[in-house]
């Protein structure tokens, strides 16, 4: 993950640590609760920073990560230190797409997270133009295109075996990942023309899902309600054939 935070400072990441940013700044002043976890460095962006919680966690990961400025704890995503139903919030800005079991890090957030929690998640899209370049240059194991992009009908179906429910998805970044900086900036008209014609092509998309928990009657409290049930029906009739004369 060293060589996926450097290239969060290049020009094309940079532009995508600011987009991303803003989109989930959007969000969060919308959820509430106690406790927020970002789980993973992001260029040193502070996607939290717009909650209403008052309690946040930035929690590094990966196997030779050391722990930065402004992160809290070092821990693997498949594998959280957090107690059951404990957390209000977890984003996940790009680690699925470079752990070796992303199925197991949704159900440790799932885990985590309380009934009716939100997870965030940030991904590649690999239908885009960032799909096109992993195409193109995934061999070479450079950052990001070594990791594994996974489109947004595959992950909202791992979503509903969870139990989650995807409640809101935005696609953005729309030019291509060049290096040049210039030539970046040239291509910003993209943006704009992506956002109008072409939505769900931006290179990067960031999906809300919510646990959501089904409500359970007690087998105790059923079985009381059926006693209730059989004493209205069978005893009141018993009654009035008494009160008749019936009996």
């Amino acid at each position: 993950m060293s060589g996926f935070q450097s290239w969060l400072g290049s020009a094309t990441g940079t532009l995508i640590r600011r987009q991303a940013a803003a989109q989930v700044g959007a969000v969060l002043p919308n959820l509430f609760g106690y406790h927020a976890i970002q789980l993973g460095g992001y260029g040193g962006e502070d996607l939290l920073g717009t909650s209403r919680i008052s309690h946040h966690c930035h929690a590094q990961h990966g196997p030779c990560c050391t722990a930065s400025p402004g992160s809290d704890l070092i821990c693997d995503p498949a594998s959280l230190p957090f107690a059951a139903d404990s957390v209000d919030v977890i984003l996940l800005p790009h680690v699925l797409e470079f752990s070796a079991d992303p199925h197991q890090v949704l159900r440790e957030a799932e885990r985590t997270l309380i009934g009716e929690g939100h997870l965030l998640i940030l991904g590649f899209n690999p239908w885009s133009w960032f799909g096109l370049w992993r195409l193109l240059s995934g061999w070479r194991g450079a950052m990001p295109w070594a990791g594994r992009f996974y489109g947004l009908t595959r992950l909202k179906d791992w979503l509903m075996l969870l139990g989650f429910e995807v409640i809101g998805r935005e696609y953005f970044f729309y030019r291509l990942p060049v290096r040049s900086p210039a030539l970046s900036r040239r291509l910003g008209f993209l943006e704009r023309l992506g956002a109008l014609f072409w939505r769900r092509a931006g290179g990067v998309y960031l999906v809300v899902a919510k646990k959501r928990v089904e409500c359970m009657i007690p087998l105790r409290t059923q079985w009381r309600l059926r006693r209730r049930v059989i004493a209205a029906g069978v005893v009141e009739p018993s009654l009035r054939r008494v009160r008749n004369g019936d009996g």
